[in-house]
Formats: structure tokens, C-alpha cells, sequence
């Protein structure tokens, strides 16, 4: 009888998790969109056509690029969503929106905005990152992906991935693959150099994802079903983790042994570990649902929600 007492007692200790809070925090002029911490800087995008860059070790703004505004449909001049953001060599690669629902690239440096492509190329593009420092991958609404040379301004493939609205895509380490989504859950695998589906995941998210992460074979999928899912990309796992509501956002540690997700209506994060399954933290106090997460390293996390942007230390 004692040890089932003392076995139903760590049983439940396990089911809980440490509940941290933060006082490290940044307000942005708007709400917070694509966000990357490389060279000891955060860059945060936002819907005020803004890219502010951010000091990571004193949290303090060190530089803010400001998009001119456009006019929409109705010719009233509003500020652009700035998409996405990537740096190589201090040049930033963005993505912004245009006019007539088309897009912008341009590419920052010498205190410059240079044009890449603009509403004249006739693209929605939702994401593009670095593949190098003259290779950039364009992922277009449609989910059509293009791999690009700026520097000989040329298509080098352009290849339509899925038939569905195009979600998010991530890289490998060595950007040789990236796992990509779309509106109907599954998450393929592809290889850069060529375009080609290498494997698909199902089943583990059956609707619209909004985020995924892809770190030491682990990839994590936050998706509209309230459901974090998990799958390791030799096939060998699967399976997810449930909220009471969208799941917005999730993140990887370097290693793949950690993710957080947002996990309830209450805007909390919860970390745990990948491979036991077990909730270690809670990040709480969030006032608005969360849209990036970003471990550092293993203990440190880089969060955002609405136009706050947050540093955690997991103990």
C-alpha cells in the first residue's frame, strides 16, 4: 500500500511543471511578425512596416529600418507587413507586403533598402530566407518554391510543393533540406538543391499549420487543431501534444530534446521533453497568444507576443 502511495505521488509530480515569469521584456512599435536572433542581435518584423533590431544581451534598440507606407485597395496609405526577415554578411534579406496584394524583397545594406523584386514580378511571397549569401528559397502563397540567385538575378527551379495555402518552412542545419506545411497538416520534406519531396508526415495535425520548427531531426508542428505534433524526420516518432486552444506557435532547442508551444487560452508556454514526453516549464503571464519561440541554447528562450518581445532562463 506504501509504495502505490509513493508511486501515485511521483506519478502526479510528473504531470506538473515549474512556472516561470520574466521581467526581461521589449515593447515593439507594432505587432511582432518574423523574429531571429543571429550575431548577438534579435530582428523583429512588424505590421507597422518596421524591422527593429535589438541588442540581445542588453535588450535595448540598436537600429529600426522603416518601410515608406502603400496604399491598399480603397488608396488609403497604411503601413506594410514586413513578412519576413534573415542576415548574412550584415546584408538583411526582407520580405514585405506591396500594393494589389503582391510582394516586396529587398535586401539592407549601406543603409539602403535594394530592390529584389517588387508588385511588377506578380508574387505573393509569404517567406524567404538565405540558402547562402547569393542563394535565397522564396515560398509563394501558393506554395510554390523558388530557389533564386540574386546575384545572377536568376530562377534556378521553381516548383509547386503542394496544391494548399502555403504555411511555414524550415530549415536543417546545413540548409541542404527544409520541412515545409500548408493548410492541410501534413509537413513534407525537401531537398533544396533540386525542389524534390524527400518524404511526407501525416496524421498527427489535421488542419491549418501556423509554425513549424525543425532542429537534429526533430520537427515540431503547431497547428489549428490545438495540437503540437511531433515527428522525427527518419519516421521512427510520432505523436502530439494537446492545448485547449490554436496552437500558434512552437519552438526546438538546438539539440531537438526540448520544444515549447503555446499551450492553452491563457497565452502560457509550456516546455517539455521530446523524447519523455514530460512538461518541465510553464512560461506564464503572456498578455496575447504567442507567435515565436526561440531557445537560444538549451536553457535560454526568446519569445514574442502581439508587440512584446521576451527573454526566459529555464532553470
Amino acid at each position: 500500500m506504501y509504495k502505490s502511495i509513493i508511486f501515485l505521488f511521483f506519478t502526479a509530480i510528473s504531470l506538473f511543471s515549474v512556472n516561470l515569469t520574466t521581467d526581461k521584456i521589449i515593447t515593439a512599435d507594432g505587432e511582432i511578425i518574423d523574429m531571429i536572433v543571429k550575431n548577438g542581435q534579435i530582428y523583429a518584423t512588424t505590421d507597422m512596416g518596421t524591422v527593429d533590431i535589438y541588442d540581445l544581451k542588453t535588450l535595448k534598440l540598436k537600429k529600426k529600418i522603416k518601410f515608406k507606407k502603400i496604399k491598399d485597395f480603397f488608396g488609403d496609405l497604411n503601413s506594410p507587413r514586413v513578412f519576413s526577415v534573415d542576415v548574412i554578411d550584415k546584408k538583411i534579406l526582407l520580405a514585405s507586403q506591396g500594393t494589389k496584394g503582391f510582394s516586396r524583397v529587398y535586401i539592407y545594406y549601406d543603409d539602403n533598402l535594394h530592390k529584389i523584386f517588387d508588385e511588377k514580378d506578380h508574387m505573393a511571397i509569404m517567406k524567404v530566407k538565405y540558402i547562402n549569401s547569393s542563394k535565397i528559397l522564396i515560398a509563394l502563397l501558393s506554395s510554390e518554391l523558388i530557389l533564386y540567385d540574386i546575384k545572377n538575378k536568376k530562377v534556378i527551379y521553381d516548383k509547386q510543393v503542394s496544391q494548399s495555402k502555403f504555411s511555414d518552412y524550415r530549415f536543417n542545419k546545413k540548409k541542404s533540406k527544409i520541412i515545409l506545411s500548408d493548410e492541410s497538416g501534413s509537413v513534407k520534406l525537401i531537398n533544396v538543391s533540386n525542389g524534390s519531396i524527400i518524404k511526407t508526415f501525416s496524421g498527427e495535425n489535421l488542419d491549418n499549420v501556423y509554425q513549424l520548427d525543425y532542429k537534429n531531426h526533430i520537427i515540431a508542428v503547431a497547428s489549428k487543431d490545438k495540437k503540437c505534433g511531433i515527428y522525427k524526420d527518419d519516421g521512427t516518432m510520432a505523436y502530439h501534444k494537446m492545448s485547449n486552444f490554436i496552437v500558434y506557435a512552437t519552438g526546438l532547442s538546438p539539440s531537438g530534446k526540448y520544444c515549447g508551444y503555446a499551450s492553452d487560452d491563457k497565452n502560457n508556454i509550456t516546455v517539455f521533453n521530446v523524447y519523455t514526453k514530460e512538461n518541465l516549464y510553464k512560461l506564464t503571464k503572456n498578455d496575447n497568444p504567442i507567435s515565436n519561440i526561440i531557445f537560444l541554447d538549451e536553457k535560454n528562450i526568446i519569445t514574442s507576443d502581439k508587440n512584446k518581445i521576451k527573454q526566459w532562463r529555464l532553470k
